[in-house]
């Protein structure tokens, strides 16, 4: 499903809605308010007013209200397949996205659009660093860190590295020339509607009209699988590429497909033609100083020779294998389980089985059952120390402390989203943080 072609400049003077009220349907309002627009303010579930502005519940009047509107900008996180979209539509006013409606009107070849289930915000903010380790100026935003389009964040950049989610993706109109796939693994399937058009709407930016190079992580088999989704050209990136190339050690990134998150950040850096991305030696030197994203493989603390990791931002399958590959050889007390969202947890488990080192789950309510289940449904390894359902984290944080003593790692990494016992992520790791520091 591709959105209408419209800039934000074809919205000025006009009436439009602002359909979400989130961290991006506010900057889509300044926008509108800086273009001289008239703003409609609809929200699923508001929470007062707006800058003095009513805001209209979507089921008690909002959608009547976006109906008068010339046009309306949604928020990401409300699915175009909803039926009030197709309503919208079928009335003739165009429902776009904030992140859309700026590519339409920017300077696309110096902008890198980088998506991918996982991996796609580690390899966002590589690039970003590296750029401006170059000595270039470098916005990275998107669906991580800041709205290219929203007037707080105006400034004179030299590129734009944009994360795109597979929300923002069914909102894109066109595509920059040059695109990066970091993953491909099943999710936000409620969203989508099915795991094949989670797959189509997720790599639609590698084909949109202005599209030219995908950069693509070679070591998936998924996206080999679905290949005719990636554009007209593909360059391949792995893991043991560049063999012998310390270029990406300053970055301080755990795991090889860290590394392969760095190779792919370079190879798109030379495929825009920023100066001094082709050079071991100058690449190497703006590499230093990067600072590695929360909740991503971050270690929060060591206490009696027992190192816990903070990878709550893993919340599907395939960064959960990924973190448990960055420790190899150690003993690894694995905390997993939260919303469940029906995922299939047995590649997991097979992930798990197949370590060589010594290895123990603690499962968390609500998807903690299915993980349990979907271990014990495979015989398991003589290193395997097995499974337990906790009640929460703390217990599961203690029981893990425990069991790793005296020299394991205690990795949160919950294959699964924080939805009902958390805020976010970033809560959830922050959770970890302070039972962490309650044991030292």
């Amino acid at each position: 499903m591709t959105a209408p072609k419209l800039s934000w400049s074809d919205l000025a003077g006009a009436r439009v809605g602002v359909w979400g009220l989130g961290r991006e349907g506010h900057a889509n309002l300044r926008k509108l308010l800086a273009l001289g627009a008239e703003p409609v303010l609809v929200d699923d579930q508001p929470a007062g007013q707006v800058d003095g502005r009513p805001v209209l519940a979507t089921g008690d009047g909002g959608l009547a209200a976006l109906q008068r509107c010339d046009a309306v900008v949604k928020t990401p996180g409300l699915s175009r397949y909803r039926p009030e979209v197709a309503h919208l539509s079928g009335l003739g006013i165009p429902v776009v996205g904030g992140l859309g409606l700026w590519l339409a009107e920017a300077d696309l070849r110096r902008v890198l659009c980088v998506t991918g289930t996982k991996g796609k915000s580690t390899t966002s903010s590589v690039t970003g660093h590296l750029i401006t380790g170059l000595g270039y100026r470098c916005m990275v935003g998107g669906n991580i860190g800041a709205v290219p389009y929203d007037p707080d964040n105006a400034g004179d950049f030299d590129y734009w590295v944009i994360e795109v989610s597979s929300y923002q993706a069914t909102d894109l109109p066109c595509s920059p020339p040059v695109v990066a796939v970091t993953s491909l693994h099943p999710d936000h399937l409620d969203w989508h509607g099915g795991v094949e058009q989670y797959y189509r709407d997720k790599l639609s930016a590698c084909s949109r009209p202005g599209a030219e190079l995908t950069v693509a992580n070679g070591d998936s088999d998924l996206l080999r699988e679905h290949a005719a989704l990636l554009g007209p050209r593909v360059e391949w990136v792995g893991e043991d590429d560049e063999p012998g190339a310390d270029w990406m050690a300053p970055l301080g990134l755990p795991g090889r497909h860290n590394r392969r998150n760095a190779l792919i950040a370079r190879r798109c850096l030379v495929a825009l033609g920023v100066p001094g991305a082709a050079g071991d030696a100058r690449l190497r030197a703006a590499a230093a100083g990067y600072r590695p994203l929360p909740s991503r493989l971050t270690t929060v603390g060591t206490v009696g020779g027992v190192t816990f990791v903070d990878d709550s931002l893993s919340t599907n399958v395939l960064p959960t294998l990924a973190a448990l590959d960055a420790f190899p050889g150690r003993r690894i007390a694995l905390i997993a389980g939260g919303h469940d969202r029906g995922i299939d947890y047995a590649p997991l488990a097979a992930g798990l089985l197949a370590r060589d080192a010594p290895t123990y789950v603690l499962t968390l309510p609500g998807s903690g059952p299915r993980i349990r289940a979907a271990i014990e449904a495979v015989a398991p390894p003589a290193a395997f120390a097995g499974v337990t359902d906790c009640a929460d984290l703390v217990a599961a944080v203690t029981e893990a402390s425990r069991w790793a003593r005296p020299d394991g790692v205690v990795l949160l990494s919950p294959a699964a989203p924080s939805f009902g016992q958390f805020r976010d992520y970033r809560d959830r790791g922050e959770a970890f943080a302070r039972v962490v520091h309650g044991l030292s």
